[in-house]
């Protein structure tokens, strides 16, 4: 078999359906396959949020650092008995079910496992967020029709 016979023989299988063909021949053995197709799929990024981090305040001009000293550190060590409702995804927060209809939940109210606190919305979706605990709440750390974030506290509830 000669160069242009193989050569021949490539186009003709290109153009078919054939998968494999080998030709042996006295002390020649040539196997041809055809290139299988790839399948690219294509895995669009996550879109990149910004996430809020609070900074701590400026100091103020003028004052001296024993009154800077005097002021309170932020709250972060939460009380023993409260827990914090959190996100469980990226989003909207909505106080309210719509712009008619009263907040969901105000500072001071109980709430009971099962009831909904707030609403995501995500890709056009609103996502009821219910409350895993029992107690009252004492704060609300989001305003309404803010982006959040996951895992983003949303309540501090002071657990009975």
């Amino acid at each position: 078999m000669d160069f242009k016979q193989i050569q021949d023989l490539i186009k003709m299988i290109n153009k078919s359906n054939i998968g494999e063909v080998t030709i042996e021949e006295k002390e020649f053995k040539i196997t041809i396959k055809q290139k299988k197709d790839q399948v690219l799929t294509y895995a669009s990024p996550q879109p990149v949020m910004p996430v809020y981090q609070p900074q701590a305040p400026a100091a103020l001009p003028g004052a001296s650092p024993a009154t800077q000293a005097a002021e309170p550190a932020p709250a972060s060590a939460k009380p023993e008995n409260t827990v914090v409702i959190k996100s469980p995804m990226i989003g909207t927060f909505y106080r309210k079910p719509s712009p008619d209809k009263p907040l969901f939940i105000e500072v001071g109210d109980e709430v009971t496992p099962g009831k909904v606190v707030c609403i995501i919305e995500a890709m056009k979706l609103f996502n009821e967020i219910e409350s895993e605990v029992s107690g009252k709440v004492i704060k609300i750390l989001v305003d309404d029709a803010s982006p959040v974030e996951y895992d983003q506290p949303l309540f501090l509830v002071e657990v009975n």
